[in-house]
């Protein structure tokens, strides 16, 4: 099977992709609205960019027509995002703030899940996630304003916030951290079943 995007709907092409780059780790993405409403929402298209200065990124589609999502919108008033890792524990909360509510609506108290004071950034992380980025914008990359179009939003890591439990001199233990991953659909998957490969050393003649 070949497909062309220009030749197929934007629905297809979303679960081609969604199906196909799995799994995908998720961004519990804290924000807040000029009017000072919280919101939470998941992100699972979102990766690091970068170390040095540590930057991560993450896509809100549009999913609505002509209408952005609530995290974008307070980012570009803020400039300013958290990023909280999600953990098996975290599931069933995370999956209610993905709930299609109005602005005004908080999600914090929605989902149940505690605010946590920020170090830097003026509004809350998620007190349960073990892991919390403090962020501030550096771009906003517009890739498409249609339906299911959206943007690439990066940002800085100006804080982290890690679980002292999860990590030993700056190595992270992924059971203890047990994050989930997106795949498909409504399908996720857990991280406990991994293997090593070290790096081939090729040495040039």
């Amino acid at each position: 099977m070949i497909v062309y995007p220009s030749e197929s709907r934007p629905n297809d092409i979303y679960k081609l992709m969604i199906g196909s780059i799995t799994p995908r780790p998720i961004a519990l993405v804290s924000s807040v609205s000029e009017a000072g409403i919280f919101n939470l929402a998941p992100y699972s298209f979102f990766t690091g960019v970068s170390a040095n200065p540590p930057a991560i990124g993450f896509s809100p589609l549009i999913t609505q027509k002509d209408k952005t999502r609530d995290s974008r919108n307070n980012i570009e008033e803020t400039k300013e995002f958290g990023v909280n890792i999600v953990s098996e524990n975290l599931v069933d909360r995370m999956n209610v703030a993905s709930s299609d509510v109005p602005p005004e609506v908080d999600e914090f108290p929605l989902s149940q899940l505690t605010p946590k004071r920020a170090s830097i950034i003026s509004f809350p992380l998620v007190k349960e996630s073990r892991i919390n980025m403090e962020c501030r914008l550096i771009e906003i990359v517009e890739e498409s304003n249609k339906l299911l179009g959206g943007a690439f939003i990066i940002g800085e890591v100006v804080c982290f916030h890690i679980d002292d439990e999860v990590i030993d001199n700056f190595k992270i233990d992924p059971n203890k951290l047990d994050t989930v991953g997106r795949m498909g659909g409504s399908s996720y998957t857990r991280t406990r079943d991994r293997f090593e490969l070290a790096r081939p050393d090729i040495k040039k003649n």
